[in-house]
């Protein structure tokens, strides 16, 4: 199985490498980025292109490892046992399957997305190495071994919050989505919005890069956000002068609250205009 990209995600070669790469070494892909570069849709659009079914565990900060194992129900089975319920005598109905349970038996490769693994406790990445490593674990409660039929494809998020262990990082294929340049960016872009205006999307491109070159912005607007924008702009179906207002009380785009996402972000923004054009 290789990934060779798809019609609705722009890949790099590097992105695609790296994920071939994470296939041909049996090992789970972690994935770094800015928020917003398609890092979680990376996993979406692979297993649509291999044609595999996608296991999703989103990570909280309560998400504890053991949930993608297994959960015992005990709550449920004191209750039943109270009402007499003849299931209490099989604890093995109390058993509540983990994502990753159902990847491992699952009866086809699957590709298994661990969705920001760095909001949970520094331990939680230690908490998996073996499970992730030898591709089985033990279930006490029933006494049985749960092994993988196929070893699934996995891929690890993050959005670098904290530090990973390095004895998990050592049993990953790490990767780094950098930020599109503009070139990348259009490609993008017209995955999205192919009938798109070549001159709207020449200042859309340019006061987005230009936003994001501010110093001391406290969140860059990312690619997703350039893309609601951009839906904004179509729909309010604004001409490109519009995104260059000369009037100084119109200093920030149209529809900015797509792209600055707090009020320290939009008042820097418009002083640094606002001086820019005072030194004209």
């Amino acid at each position: 199985m290789r990934f060779k990209g798809s019609t609705t995600y722009v890949a790099t070669d590097d992105l695609m490498l790296a994920v071939n790469a994470a296939i041909t070494l049996e090992r789970p892909l972690l994935v770094k980025g800015e928020p917003g570069t398609g890092k979680t849709k990376l996993a979406e659009e692979v297993a649509a292109a291999l044609g595999l079914p996608l296991l999703e565990w989103h990570i909280k900060s309560t998400t504890k490892a053991q949930q993608g194992l297994y959960e015992y129900d005990a709550v449920s089975r004191l209750r039943d046992s109270q009402l007499g319920d003849p299931r209490v005598k099989d604890i093995a109905n109390y058993i509540v399957r983990g994502t990753l349970w159902n990847a491992f038996t699952a009866d086809t490769p699957v590709v298994l997305l661990i969705d920001e693994v760095d909001k949970a406790d520094i331990e939680f990445p230690n908490d998996l190495l073996r499970e992730l490593d030898r591709m089985e674990f033990y279930v006490y409660e029933t006494r049985e071994l749960i092994r993988a039929k196929h070893r699934p494809i996995v891929f690890i998020t993050s959005n670098n919050e904290k530090e990973l262990p390095d004895a998990f990082l050592r049993r990953c294929f790490f990767h780094y989505i950098r930020f599109p340049d503009k070139e990348t960016m259009e490609k993008i872009v017209a995955v999205h919005f192919p009938g798109i205006k070549k001159m709207l999307l020449r200042e859309a491109m340019e006061v987005f890069f230009e936003l994001r070159d501010v110093p001391g912005l406290k969140k860059k607007p990312s690619t997703s956000e350039l893309l609601d924008w951009l839906k904004l702009l179509l729909a309010e179906d604004l001409p490109p002068e519009a995104l260059r207002s000369k009037d100084r009380k119109s200093i920030i785009p149209p529809l900015h609250g797509a792209l600055l996402k707090n009020e320290q972000d939009v008042h820097l923004f418009e002083r640094l205009v606002f001086m820019a054009r005072q030194n004209r």
